[in-house]
């Protein structure tokens, strides 16, 4: 019963078309070399761990490693009821304070890394991508993989020319197959960049919702001199960073919820009394 109250709250709450949609997330380090890459890095597990936390199926479709630590690009899925609706809260710029393991002085260092997230399109939303906007690239491999890693060039990368927009898959065997995954990359990110456009255009939804800028800075994660992770656009504040790095971001995911809190006020309530 708890469970499908739970169920119930989130679908009121995530009423957007395409907000029960699987999601596909990219995160790209920000300036400061292995330390952002390292950020990076340290966010790919943290948002893997909240996928196994729900159940959710985790898939890497492509993984750039850094040159010394962590990684300088990184797209994957997560695959389950409403996995998108509730990663567009992650979408921006989050911002570690930290003393760097990578500073023989041991001096404190802040790093940056931007986060982006689309829904996973099926077949049936019609996209318009004209081949001559497209720049194919195929390269070889890098990074995680089995045998086939390093061996042969079938790592493809596309660029839809028109909105400098990329997309690249080298998890799959073939050349044939990493481009077919690289086009459903790109088909759901211009489905993103109309969606973030109309909503611009019709400003009839909340200022929260809006603030999905790539350069906007969402939230921190302080681990010195004390430890905190603040969501700047909901305060939100949790102490227990640990936690928060191991993948229990609900509590932040949800925080926006407060814009629609007495949509949901009484389920909570039910929710609480079970």
């Amino acid at each position: 019963m708890r469970e499908d109250v739970q169920a119930l709250e989130t679908a009121l709450l995530l009423s957007r078309e395409q907000d029960p949609l699987n999601a596909i997330v990219s995160i790209h380090p920000g300036a400061g070399g292995t330390e952002s890459q390292d950020w990076a890095e340290m966010l790919l597990r943290m948002y893997r761990r909240w996928a196994e936390r729900h159940g959710f199926k985790f898939t890497v479709l492509e993984y750039q490693p850094g040159e010394e630590a962590g990684l300088k690009s990184v797209t994957f899925t997560v695959s389950g009821d409403y996995a998108y609706g509730l990663l567009t809260s992650e979408i921006g710029v989050h911002r570690l304070v930290r003393i760097s393991p990578f500073d023989q002085a041991a001096r404190r260092h802040t790093s940056f890394a931007s986060v982006f997230v689309s829904p996973e399109i099926d077949d049936s939303i019609n996209i318009d991508i004209k081949p001559d906007e497209l720049r194919v690239e195929t390269y070889r491999s890098t990074g995680r993989g089995g045998q086939h890693v390093n061996t042969t060039d079938s790592a493809v990368r596309i660029t839809h020319l028109p909105t400098k927009t990329v997309a690249q898959c080298q998890n799959e065997r073939s050349q044939h197959r990493n481009r077919e995954m690289a086009m459903k990359v790109l088909r759901s990110k211009l489905y993103e960049l109309e969606i973030a456009r109309r909503r611009a255009e019709s400003e009839k939804l909340e200022k929260s919702k809006l603030d999905i800028d790539f350069g906007s800075q969402i939230r921190s994660y302080v681990l010195h001199p004390y430890r905190l992770v603040k969501d700047l656009r909901t305060k939100v504040e949790i102490g227990d960073t640990d936690r928060v790095l191991d993948g229990d971001l609900d509590p932040l995911i949800k925080g926006r919820e407060s814009k629609v809190e007495s949509r949901s006020l009484r389920l909570r309530t039910l929710n609480s009394e079970l």
